[in-house]
């Protein structure tokens, strides 16, 4: 069976990791994958059977956005070094056929310095043709003034990198062009898989008197679960409500311990630290209070559950906002912007959510089976007319970051 390699490096939240998870399931049906986990790996999330996990030195983003370990015995410098080695070494273990890489070079622009030699060693002649594949999500973010300077040295190098960007989004919802200001130099053909879901449930569900409160990974998460059980206190209705609050694995530690001593004076609320499928608890819940990431809105979405989404969005992290901007203006969910959160605000939200009723939208979310689909047909393609694969005019130009 020919071998694929996957990059994966999740720096703030769960989404990324989840995503290229459910991709690795459905393409091992095809290929020996191998999956290179450059963050760190939270109790419960499980590794799909018959794919091959390769941990790297977990590294992350701390509160300003600079590059830090997340393993205490390791400082930075001794992380960066040892995974570009087991990088590299696991690249000429494998061999892979396919390499996916998710988001570079289109972001993890702090990630280039082990990424960068694994491409080169993917291109060298000797080594033959691969298929060398970017896995992006729906919304990129923003760069600010750095923009143009940003997105032109991406295309760059995916020109001279990469064969096929692969789109896990639904082109009628967001489009690359939408978030990449030098689309039109973009050379490497596009396509859209549609939205990639882990975990779809189509069963019946009986919902619980419970309103769900998440923020998927839950490093960014503490505002809004602090908020919501100020908001609870305040708020007069109750009708049996309960109030779930699912922190997530990534939650700080001292927050945790902070949550949990303010719900000492609270009634009705519970906390929990992490749910294997918390999918299905929002099917179970009358009603949503979450960020706006990737995975939790498809939940949203497929549980058709009332929701008040509070996009993260702190410095340019704007992907979530531009995200529940569009589902507001379809009617899916009810928007409250980050400025707006306070306890008396988010009190009279509770009113209105439960009033709401959200319009469904017809969104493809087969994304993993689709993803499999088209690399295994470009993959037959090659074979069949090998001087297809795209040939880089700039092969021989170093693209300097």
């Amino acid at each position: 069976m020919n071998s694929l390699l996957f990059y994966c490096q999740h720096s703030l939240g769960m989404g990324h990791l989840v995503r290229s998870l459910a991709l690795a399931s459905s393409l091992r049906e095809h290929y020996r994958v191998v999956f290179l986990n450059g963050g760190p790996l939270p109790r419960g999330v499980e590794i799909p059977a018959g794919v091959e996990l390769v941990n790297l030195p977990p590294l992350g983003l701390d509160d300003a956005g600079r590059l830090i370990s997340r393993d205490r015995r390791r400082s930075l410098e001794r992380a960066q070094s040892l995974r570009q080695q087991i990088i590299l070494d696991t690249y000429q273990r494998v061999r892979p056929l396919v390499l996916f890489i998710e988001l570079f070079p289109f972001g993890r622009k702090k990630f280039a310095t082990e990424l960068l030699p694994l491409l080169q060693a993917a291109r060298q002649p000797a080594s033959g043709r691969r298929l060398i594949c970017c896995s992006l999500r729906d919304i990129l973010v923003s760069k600010g003034g750095q923009q143009k300077q940003h997105d032109e040295r991406a295309v760059e190098l995916a020109n001279k990198y990469f064969d096929v960007v692969l789109v896990h989004s639904d082109p009628d919802f967001a489009r690359l062009e939408d978030s990449l200001v030098s689309y039109s130099s973009l050379r490497v053909p596009v396509h859209y898989t549609g939205f990639v879901q882990p975990q779809r449930h189509n069963g019946s569900f009986s919902r619980q008197k419970q309103i769900l409160v998440s923020a998927g990974g839950g490093l960014v998460g503490e505002r809004l679960f602090r908020v919501a059980i100020q908001a609870w206190q305040l708020w007069g209705r109750r009708d049996g409500l309960k109030l779930r609050i699912v922190a997530g694995p990534f939650l700080p530690e001292n927050a945790w311990q902070s949550l949990r001593r303010l719900l000492q004076r609270s009634e009705g609320i519970s906390l929990q630290r992490f749910l294997p499928d918390i999918s299905a608890e929002m099917h179970a819940s009358i009603a949503s209070i979450s960020q706006g990431g990737y995975n939790t809105v498809l939940d949203i979405l497929n549980a058709q559950v009332p929701a008040l989404v509070v996009p993260f969005g702190a410095g340019q992290e704007d992907e979530q906002l531009k995200r529940s901007r569009r589902l507001e203006r379809y009617g899916a969910i009810r928007l409250l912007e980050q400025a707006e959160l306070n306890p008396e605000r988010l009190a009279l939200e509770l009113e209105r959510l439960l009033e709401f009723t959200p319009r469904h939208i017809a969104l493809e979310v087969n994304g993993a089976a689709n993803t499999t689909r088209i690399v295994h047909s470009l993959i037959a393609s090659a074979r069949r007319q090998p001087k297809t694969l795209p040939q880089r005019a700039s092969e021989q130009h170093e693209v300097q970051l």
